[in-house]
């Protein structure tokens, strides 16, 4: 029998008490102090009798490898906080682990499971869609995350424009990546601030709206271009690819200006991780950003009306032609006025549909969030154009 061969429980307790003793008489206590009484009274001894003891637990090994980024979304070229959370401290308080698994849990429920080359190929050939090159190249290093390939998959189903949009310009498909509804809110800007540009050209020039049509097509145009400007510059967008490795000036820029977020209050996601430094940091270089674009478009949007006026009053002159306005201090204004008032007024707005956006509300009903996409944009721009004539007369352009 399997008894026969294991000593009795009687033998067993003496043999224990009789150790149990004897160690007790060897080794001194450092709980107790020399007394009177050098013999203490025994106390009875308690023995715990296991047929089978419970096998000692084994060390967890841990052997961390090198960590490579995954495809993430955000503003910049890659070179972000990546890896914050994930063991920061290298687990000294214990909690690096956990960090890390609640950050990859958070992502896989957020943006589904992280999908190796080979599932990759495999969903693209399913589907009858060619990955272009650095979609294939992140594929290869780190993969891809699945809601991020499905949408590219259904933006290439698409209508026409759209899809050959997609493929042509990748600034274009990483932004509708990471915000599926950008080239509404995109859409939406252009209608809004040309609808309203429109009326007011009319109301401004009257019965000389024809006869002057070529100085609204060109605000029309310069409107166009600055509105795609302010909307895409805050847009998130996911990147592909690598951080710039060089160590020159311009790689040094490119890495500090790609830890930044797309806007103040652009949401964290995989692999983007903004301190509250950084995201002031972003309100001023956006600034610099917007105030370049407003330089630039107002030199070229007033240079091309102050020729037309020019050339037409050289052919016929008037008493009540109005003064040719300055051409470098109202690209100046522009630039000022893009960098402050727009720059300030665009970033709320951001923060404000991304509340609206995460709402339970907007989850369900999406045509909440578009509603007040147009709504706030819609405020802004006439809010917005008010202030620009303020600032015009108050700088003495208009």
């Amino acid at each position: 029998m399997a008894f026969s061969a294991s000593p009795s429980l009687s033998s067993l307790a003496s043999s224990t008490a009789a150790a149990a003793a004897a160690t007790a008489a060897a080794t001194p206590s450092p709980s107790r102090c020399p007394t009177s009484n050098p013999f203490p009274d025994p106390k009875p001894l308690h023995l715990s009798v296991k047929l089978f003891s419970p096998l000692p637990k084994l060390p967890r090994l841990s052997c961390p490898g090198p960590q490579a980024p995954r495809a993430a979304t955000g503003d910049g070229s890659g070179a972000g906080n990546h890896g914050n959370g994930s063991g920061g401290n290298g687990g000294k308080d214990g909690g690096g682990d956990d960090d890390e698994g609640s950050g990859e849990d958070y992502e896989e429920a957020e943006f589904g499971p992280l999908l190796g080359f080979s599932e990759v190929l495999r969903l693209a050939a399913a589907r009858g869609v060619a990955l272009p090159g650095d979609m294939m190249e992140a594929a290869k290093d780190v993969g891809i995350r699945q809601v991020l390939l499905l949408r590219y998959f259904d933006l290439q189903a698409g209508p026409w424009p759209i899809s050959a949009m997609i493929r042509a310009f990748s600034a274009l498909r990483n932004r509708m990546l990471a915000d599926p509804s950008f080239l509404f809110k995109v859409g939406t800007e252009v209608v809004i601030d040309s609808c309203c540009a429109t009326l007011a050209e009319v109301q401004k020039r009257g019965e000389d709206f024809w006869s002057e049509f070529e100085l609204y097509a060109a605000d029309i145009l310069i409107g166009v271009v600055v509105d795609i400007a302010l909307v895409g510059m805050l847009a998130p967008y996911v990147r592909f690819g690598k951080a710039s490795s060089s160590t020159g000036m311009f790689g040094r820029f490119s890495r500090m200006a790609g830890a930044l977020p797309s806007s103040v209050f652009e949401a964290e996601r995989p692999g983007c991780r903004f301190t509250v430094q950084q995201r002031i940091g972003t309100y001023f270089y956006k600034g610099v950003l917007y105030g370049s674009v407003g330089f630039v478009c107002g030199i070229i949007g007033q240079g091309i009306c102050n020729m037309i006026m020019t050339a037409k009053r050289s052919v016929k002159k008037s008493d009540e032609d109005i003064p040719v306005p300055p051409l470098i201090k109202s690209a100046a204004l522009w630039g000022v006025f893009l960098a402050v008032s727009s720059n300030t007024r665009y970033q709320i707005i951001n923060g404000l549909e991304r509340v609206v956006e995460a709402s339970p509300v907007a989850k369900g009903v999406p045509p909440v969030a578009m509603a007040f996409t147009v709504g706030v944009r819609f405020a802004n721009n006439i809010y917005g154009g008010m202030q620009f004539i303020d600032w015009a007369r108050w700088s003495g352009v208009q």
